[in-house]
This record gives structure tokens, C-alpha cells and sequence, in this order.
């Protein structure tokens, strides 16, 4: 371990190296790439905050397509882990920030084509991404995030790339380790004048998984329509869905990851733990503009998730006449409209930039709980033991403004304010489980603020600040820390605030980041206990993030790209906290967040020329990460190492790519993610050793 950190920290010391021989000469203008990091776009490098764009060909390039995993591991701040495990979504935070989730994501906003994939509560999900269709992706981090609202420790946003013309129609078939095979289907085209574009994207993945009872099957669909109404009115509307069915082999214990890493937790065996979810959802965004310095944006969307999830709560701990079974049966039907005005202005004869607008979005959920047995036969729906109706809506007015004091000074300011309300209506009420309902409300302003100093015309110097807020989700709200039946409504909303100060450096044919950031939080929102699957969650008091992100990335010889990042995140609870109630833990002040890592490192060389063959290296280090508050277990660091190459054919109008690649190719035994505080030990999701993708794309145009 200790000698792969050195080649990994050689690579960067020569980097950086080179950074200080090539800063002397005079650096070569990229061309501007505008990103929305806030509400008003600006370009990435004039944008006083710490945000990556990922293009969509370099999150296809060589890899199987179905998670953001397999490609975002450069990204500075950000830690995405791959579970291997379907059933409960990759492990994403941002900063720290969503490190606590046991499945989906939380802390983290997710939108898809401006469409939130976080639901208004702050739980979010990744499924319903369909790699075969993104444009690009954009990773913000830092105090701005908070211009999203509730839960935004960071911000992921993905948009699907327009059609275009000529038309085209292409497939791609993908296999690899553990008998995945992946098949898509993608569609695109526009008239001759692009009033009218188009893209369509099908695809049906499958996998035997690498643990016992960890198979999978995911049918994902995506459609854009472009309406280019007139030169003042264009139109587009996004669509997509997911079916999904996942085997859950839950988690292990130290020892048992270490001796048999590819085995089941006993539960999951006994009771067939299993997850299915059907997701359907549309939006619609329309933008006029009177004239060219103003713009109205109008947005709305809607949709529907259906979740049934068979968990491995064991017979005997379901028969007090409060508790709500082990089989969860869940739809979540959700909608909102967004509205925002933009104005270019002169302010003392300098440009000026203000964004304003509203956001509303409602959430109701249905969720019913059933015994995960009928007499002696087990993991099959039983009797019911909850039922519930819980609302939620939000309404978020906001603001923001950019003013360009002078040529080399810039000013950015925004605020948003918060309202969130909480309701619940139980329809269970039996013996020994009264009326449990209930409601809740959240309110918060939201301010953030940004000054950047323009050195020279390829160095940026800025300084931002802001506050945060982090509300409870309706899962860690539905379970009281004592066992009693009912809403947890005493759990409070985090707060934080947060200050950065980063610098960004154009040199030739590359571009340096670097960001200097701390986040301190009140009420930090923890695991009170894990007992019998069922998971309560507490406030913790303060806690301190402190940490650096450099990212360098670049060209040469015009075909070859190379990337190097390093994050160091220092990440600690500074309060006290007695454990409550049994088998909660002790957490004292100094103890680690669990789930973050204190160091990450990524680099990476290849060679990607248009059409021809194409190869690339990549490598990452992991530090060692906690896995519960206590600090009393953990998950050593890691080294891993990829290769890949590939050839493309261009043939008149056929364009045919075949790739190769072998992952963890030193064949490393590490922990792939962890289930942070989780009950009775069982932290661990181990990762693949040595394994393999490869895959043939043909596509034709018209």
C-alpha cells in the first residue's frame, strides 16, 4: 500500500513540476465551457467555485455504461463507490456530505435535464441515469451548492445531449466478469433548420453479481425533444424510465469479508432479500426571451417511483405490535414547477447579471410495511403492520446576482430561503400501535457570497462563503431511537456553514484547480442505533470539515489526455455524544465522520485519437475510512489500477468501436463501500478482484 501511494504522489510531484516550468511561459486561451454553478452559466474557469465538467464521450469511453462510478473517480471532493449491490445504489458524497446514507443518496442534490432526482425530502437515487444519452455532467461542490437548496452538500447534475443531424441509429453490446451483458439502442436525428431535434436511448442491463444473492436486471429508457418554436421561444421535453430487480446480499462482518468475500449475510439468504423499483417521470422547459438581456425560464415535471423491498429482519423481532414489518411497500408520487427570470444589466457601467425565480415541489408518498413471513415460509408478503400517507412540499424563493466591478474583480451574491412542511396520516391503528401522525416544519435562509480577483488573464484567485441546511428525509424520520412506534419529529435539520478559497490556472493545453475549504455543522444528522434492519437516527451537535482539492487535467500531442487529482478531507465531530439508547454508539469529540476517506488520489494517461486504436492507465489510492461513529472499525486503504484499449473503424457513413478492459488489475482484495453503522458488525460490501468489460458499438448514420 505504502508504495502504491508513492508512484500515485511521484506522479503528482512531477506534475506539478512541470505546472511550475510551463506557468513561465505564455499559456494558450481554451476555449470557453459554460457551466451553471448556481443560477447564472457562466464559464468554467471565470466561475468563483469548485466544479467539474465530465463530457459524455469520456464517461462512454471503454466502460460498461451503467454507473456514474465507472468514470467519475477523478473528480476532486468527490468519493463514488460502487456497492456491487443494486439493491441499494451507489455510495456518493460530496465533501463528506451524504457519507452516512446506507442506501440512495442523501446530502447530495441530483437533477437529470433539470429534472430533480433528489425528491424534496433530500433522498435521491442514481437508477434512472442513462449513460448511452449524456451530453455531460457537472460536479459542483462548495459554499454555492446551498443556491440548490435542502440537502446540498454538493450538487450532480446530468444533461442528455441533443439530437443532431444527420440522423443516426446505433447499438453497442457489452459483457464482462460475473456474466454481465448489457445491450442499448440509441436514436438521434434533427430537421435540416434544428427546429425539431430528437434522441431516444434504450437499454437492458443484466449481472449474476459478484456476492451470492447479488443479481440484477435494469431496464433504463430516455427520450429529448428540442422544439426551436421561433428566435424567441424554444421548447424541450425529457422523459425517462427505470425497471429494476435486485437480489440484496447485505453486509458482511470484518471476518467474513476477509475469508469469503464473495458470500451472502445469512438473512439475506433466509429471507430472500430483494428490492424492485419502477420509475416513470417527464418534464418540460420552456425559455422566451423578450429580447436578448432577458430571459424567463418556466419548468415542470412529475413522477412516479414504486419500490417493494424484502428486508431480513428476523421473524422474532417483528412481533411487538408496534413494529412495522420487514417487507416495505412504498410509492412516492412527486411534481414541481420552477420559475426564474434573468436579466443582463449595466451597473455603474460595469455588466451586471440577476437571476431570480420560485421553486414548489410537492412529494406524497404511500408507505406500507407487511411481515416478511406467512407462518413458517419466509421472505414472501405476510400481514400488514403500517400504512401511512406522508406529504411534503417546499417552496423556495431565491436570488442571485453577478457583478463585474472592474476587469479583474468580480462579485457574485445569492440567497435562498427554504420552506419545508412535513405531514404524515396513519391508517394503521391497532392495539398496542396508536395514531402515529404527525407533522413538521423547516424554515431556512440560505445566503452565499463570492469575490474573484482576475491575477492575469489566465489566473483566478476567489473567496466564497455560505450556510447550508440538511433536513431529515422521510426514512430517517419513520423509526424512533426507543423503539416506539411512530415519527421520529424530534430530528432536527443540519446547519452548516461554509467558507473556500481556490484559485484556478490556465497553462498550455491544460487547466489547474486547486480549492482550500472548512465546513462546520450543528446538529449533524447520525445513526442513533441499527437493530433487527431497522435503522433511527439522531443529532449529533457540531462537526468540523477541513480539507484541499487540486485538479489538473490536459492534452498532448492533440490525441493523448491525462488527469490528475488529490483530495485531502479531514472530516471529525467536535462535540460529545453519550449513546442514548442500546447498541447506539459513543461518539466522542475527534472522532472521524464515517464513510469519508481522509485521502483519495486518481491519475490517469491514455491515448484517444478519433478513429484508430486507443489505449489508457488509470490508477487510485483510498485512505483508510471508517465504518461506524464510534471509530471502533474501519476499512483499510486501497490501490487499484485499469487498462484498456480499443480500436475505431469510421467506413462512409459506419462507425465501429471494439474496447477492452481489465479492472483491479493487481488483483486486490479491498472493501468496495461501506454500510456505515451498521448493526451487529456488518459494515463491509466487498469489491471484485481481478475482472473484465468488453464490448463492440456500431452506429450508422442517414
Amino acid at each position: 500500500m505504502r508504495t502504491s501511494r508513492l508512484i500515485v504522489l511521484a506522479c503528482l510531484w512531477a506534475s506539478a513540476h512541470s505546472v511550475a516550468a510551463s506557468a513561465a511561459n505564455e499559456a494558450v486561451t481554451l476555449a470557453p465551457v459554460e457551466v451553471s454553478a448556481g443560477l447564472v452559466n457562466s464559464p468554467i474557469f471565470s466561475t468563483p467555485a469548485s466544479i467539474d465538467l465530465i463530457e459524455g464521450e469520456q464517461l462512454r469511453n471503454a466502460s460498461m455504461q451503467v454507473d456514474l462510478s465507472e468514470r467519475l473517480e477523478h473528480v476532486p471532493g468527490l468519493l463514488i463507490r460502487n456497492r456491487h449491490n443494486y439493491a441499494q445504489d451507489l455510495q456518493l458524497s460530496i465533501r463528506g456530505f451524504g457519507a452516512r446514507s446506507t442506501f440512495g443518496v442523501r446530502g447530495v442534490r441530483l437533477y437529470v435535464d433539470g429534472i430533480p432526482a433528489t425528491m424534496p425530502d433530500g433522498q435521491g437515487q442514481t437508477s434512472n441515469i442513462d449513460i448511452a444519452s449524456v451530453d455531460h455532467i457537472e460536479v459542483l461542490r462548495g459554499p454555492f451548492s446551498a443556491l440548490y437548496g435542502n440537502s446540498s452538500g454538493g450538487v450532480v447534475q446530468v444533461f442528455t445531449r441533443p439530437g443532431d443531424a444527420p440522423a443516426s441509429l446505433g447499438a453497442t453490446f457489452t459483457a464482462g466478469s460475473e456474466n454481465q451483458r448489457k445491450l442499448g439502442i440509441v436514436a438521434d436525428g434533427a430537421t435540416a433548420d434544428e427546429s425539431f431535434r430528437y434522441l431516444l436511448s434504450v437499454n437492458r442491463y443484466q449481472t449474476d453479481g459478484y456476492r451470492t444473492q447479488s443479481a440484477a436486471r435494469k431496464d433504463t429508457s430516455n427520450a429529448r425533444l428540442d422544439f426551436q418554436v421561433n428566435d424567441r421561444h424554444s421548447l424541450r421535453i425529457v422523459a425517462n424510465w427505470v425497471d429494476l430487480r435486485a437480489d440484496d446480499p447485505q453486509g458482511l462482518t470484518y471476518d467474513e469479508a476477509m475469508s469469503a468475500p464473495r458470500q451472502a449475510a445469512p438473512n439475506a439468504l433466509a429471507y430472500d432479500t430483494r428490492k424492485s423499483v419502477r420509475q416513470t417521470q417527464a418534464g418540460i422547459v420552456q425559455k422566451f426571451l423578450p429580447n436578448p438581456d432577458n430571459e424567463l425560464r418556466l419548468s415542470a415535471y412529475f413522477g412516479k417511483r414504486k419500490t417493494l423491498q424484502f428486508l431480513g429482519i428476523p421473524r422474532q423481532a417483528q412481533l411487538p405490535p408496534g413494529h412495522s414489518g420487514g417487507v416495505v411497500d412504498l410509492t412516492r408520487d412527486y411534481s414541481g414547477v420552477d420559475m426564474r427570470w434573468t436579466t443582463r444589466l449595466r451597473l455603474s457601467g460595469r455588466p451586471f447579471t440577476l437571476a431570480a425565480g420560485l421553486a414548489f415541489d410537492t412529494l406524497v408518498e404511500n408507505r406500507q410495511g407487511y411481515e416478511n413471513f406467512v407462518g413458517e415460509e419466509l421472505g414472501v408478503k405476510g400481514a400488514k403492520r403500517r400504512d401511512e400517507v406522508n406529504k411534503l412540499r417546499s417552496t423556495d424563493p431565491y436570488l442571485q446576482a453577478s457583478w463585474e466591478l472592474t476587469e479583474r474583480w468580480l462579485l457574485e451574491a445569492g440567497a435562498r430561503h427554504s420552506d419545508i412542511r412535513f405531514r404524515s396520516v396513519d391508517h394503521y391503528i391497532a392495539a398496542g400501535n396508536g395514531d402515529d401522525g404527525g407533522s413538521v416544519r423547516y424554515r431556512k435562509l440560505l445566503p452565499v457570497g463570492a469575490i474573484q480577483f482576475r491575477a492575469t488573464e489566465n489566473i483566478n484567485l476567489y473567496l466564497t462563503a455560505g450556510k447550508g441546511f440538511e433536513t431529515p428525509t422521510f426514512n430517517e424520520i419513520s423509526y424512533r431511537p426507543d423503539a416506539t412506534p411512530g415519527l421520529n419529529l424530534e430530528l432536527a435539520p443540519s446547519t452548516s456553514t461554509s467558507i473556500e478559497t481556490g484559485a484556478k490556472v490556465r497553462l498550455e493545453n491544460s487547466m489547474l484547480a486547486a480549492a482550500v475549504f472548512q465546513t462546520r455543522s450543528d446538529n449533524e444528522i447520525v445513526a442513533a442505533r441499527s437493530q433487527d434492519g431497522r435503522s433511527s437516527y439522531r443529532n449529533a451537535g457540531r462537526s468540523r470539515r477541513t480539507g484541499f482539492e487540486l485538479g489538473w487535467s490536459g492534452s498532448w500531442k492533440q490525441r493523448g489526455k491525462w488527469m490528475l487529482s488529490y483530495t485531502w478531507l479531514d472530516a471529525r465531530y467536535t462535540d460529545d455524544l453519550a449513546a442514548d439508547f442500546p447498541g447506539g454508539d459513543v461518539i466522542q469529540s475527534g472522532n472521524r465522520i464515517p464513510g469519508v476517506a481522509r485521502q483519495n488520489a486518481y491519475a490517469s494517461i491514455s491515448w484517444e485519437p478519433p478513429t484508430g486504436w486507443r489505449a489508457g492507465l488509470e490508477s487510485r489510492v483510498v485512505g483508510r475510512v471508517m465504518a461506524n461513529d464510534a471509530n471502533s472499525a474501519a476499512a483499510a486503504g486501497y490501490f487499484t489500477a485499469s487498462i484498456f484499449a480499443g480500436h475505431v473503424w469510421k467506413v462512409d457513413t459506419w462507425k465501429i468501436e471494439l474496447f477492452a478492459r481489465v479492472d483491479n488489475l493487481l488483483d486486490r482484495r479491498y472493501m468496495g463501500s461501506l454500510i456505515v453503522n451498521a448493526g451487529q458488525g456488518r459494515y463491509f460490501e466487498p469489491a471484485p478482484g481481478r475482472n473484465w468489460t468488453a464490448g463492440v458499438g456500431i452506429t450508422h448514420g442517414f
